[in-house]
């Protein structure tokens, strides 16, 4: 009898040891496993802000800079350099125009031409940002009135 006893004893106390709590290595690795995945967590959300405020830029930047290209061939735009805001409706970007001669020594046509032929940068930039958005194309100079 007493060989049960003993036996009923040392399985009590086995059940009380396990079943008092966690170790303080199994906190500890729990903790590092936790750490380790807040930070993936939070650096692929901090990349996703950054890649969709600058997919917003781009496509921002485009519509902005087609509308610039249009009011210079419309004559809306005076023909020199010059830079500005969008105002109100687009707050923060700001755009500028350089136009530079374009000069085709090689070809006599092009040499030849009536008007210049002129080459326009045009640049949208978005607050103190660090996104831009250019764009080169060619033009003729248009007839002053």
């Amino acid at each position: 009898m007493t060989d049960m006893l003993k036996i009923y004893r040392t399985d009590a106390a086995a059940r009380v040891f396990s079943s008092t709590g966690f170790t303080l290595l199994e906190v500890m690795i729990a903790i590092a496993v936790l750490a380790i995945t807040l930070t993936v967590l939070f650096g692929s959300q901090s990349q996703s802000l950054s890649l969709a405020a600058e997919a917003k830029f781009n496509t921002q930047a485009t519509f902005l800079l087609q509308e610039k290209m249009a009011e210079l061939e419309a004559g809306q735009l005076d023909f020199y350099n010059d830079e500005g805001d969008f105002g109100e409706m687009y707050p923060g970007y700001r755009w500028k125009i350089e136009i530079d001669d374009v000069n085709f020594m090689e070809s006599e046509i092009l040499a030849e031409m009536a008007k210049p032929l002129k080459r326009v940068t045009l640049t949208i930039v978005w607050g103190d940002s660090p996104f831009s958005h250019a764009v080169d194309y060619y033009m003729q100079e248009r007839n002053s009135l």
